[in-house]
């Protein structure tokens, strides 16, 4: 007799299996904290659905047929995993050898990965991080797709998401070193003569360019030359030509001597961006997943 599991009210599974570790109706249903008859009621269910009488009274007791007998141990053993996966085990560091998945663009990969990293290797150090650009989040399906455990960044929006802002990022205009706008108060005229490098990190999105948002709202043009999908790229590019580029200031700071690119000093449309810490309705009870996005807060927060 073939039976489908979803056919079956599991709980008639656990009386079955109290019933025979208690060898008595009365026991189980004590042990239950249910009626003698509701017990009785959930062993005629079962008897139903798998065609056996199951257990058979023998004076003040009972008695388990060989299909009860033959299905104990199996109940049991399924019984018990149950119990051990839904028992919430505390969360320990050291034993932690899972792998957390994070995406962030390549300015946070210069300017906060690092200090992740470093917490990891000493708080986790038996974890991994797997890092992934904007572009593969998107690819990957977003963070409801399972894939990506946390996104710095732009807040996300849809069903299970949560978020929560970290700092504030504000942006700054940047040029080669030695270049002729430097070292001088540019006019908004001046301003607008330069010539521009744009990141768009997915292409085909059509994302909005917050930028261009930004210039067309100050009446400032803004001549576009070259796109390029990263901040790092639109740097090297910057520093070997005679275009500019909107980079995070995080990453001026920190990385701009080594970019060889220098802020540029003009009535520049700057604007500020919030970093979230993204992450789905799936992790957010896990204790592991909680202990990785307090470890990111702490990587990103000054």
């Amino acid at each position: 007799m073939s039976i489908q599991i979803g056919a079956i009210d599991l709980n008639l599974l656990l009386v079955l299996h109290t019933v025979l570790a208690e060898r008595s109706v009365v026991r189980a249903s004590e042990r239950l904290h249910v009626t003698p008859s509701a017990i009785s009621n959930s062993l005629a269910r079962l008897r139903a659905l798998l065609g056996d009488p199951l257990v058979t009274r023998k004076g003040r007791g009972i008695v388990p047929t060989p299909r009860a007998l033959a299905l104990a141990p199996a109940i049991g053993r399924g019984l018990r995993e149950m119990e051990l996966a839904l028992h919430e085990v505390p969360f320990e560091t050291l034993r932690c050898n899972q792998t957390f998945t994070l995406a962030v663009s390549d300015a946070g990969q210069l300017t906060w990965v690092p200090r992740i990293a470093a917490l990891m290797r000493a708080e986790l150090p038996n974890a991994r991080l797997s890092v992934v650009g904007i572009d593969s989040l998107v690819s990957l399906g977003d963070l409801g797709a399972g894939q990506v455990d946390v996104h710095l960044g732009l807040a996300g929006e849809g069903a299970g998401l949560h978020f929560e802002p970290l700092v504030s990022e504000q942006t700054v205009l940047v040029a080669r070193r030695g270049h002729p706008v430097l070292g001088k108060r540019l006019s908004a005229r001046a301003l607008g003569g330069l010539q521009h490098v744009r990141v768009d990190m997915v292409p085909g999105k059509s994302f909005r360019d917050a930028v261009a948002v930004a210039y067309a709202r100050a009446g400032i043009p803004r001549e576009v030359v070259m796109t390029v999908p990263s901040f790092t790229a639109a740097a090297a590019v910057v520093a070997a030509t005679e275009l500019v580029a909107t980079l995070p200031e995080s990453l001026v700071r920190e990385q701009g001597a080594r970019l060889a690119v220098q802020p540029v000093d003009a009535p520049y449309p700057a604007r500020s961006v919030k970093i979230s810490m993204c992450w789905h309705e799936r992790t957010h009870v896990d204790p592991a997943a909680r202990y990785f996005r307090e470890l990111v807060r702490r990587g990103v927060l000054p």
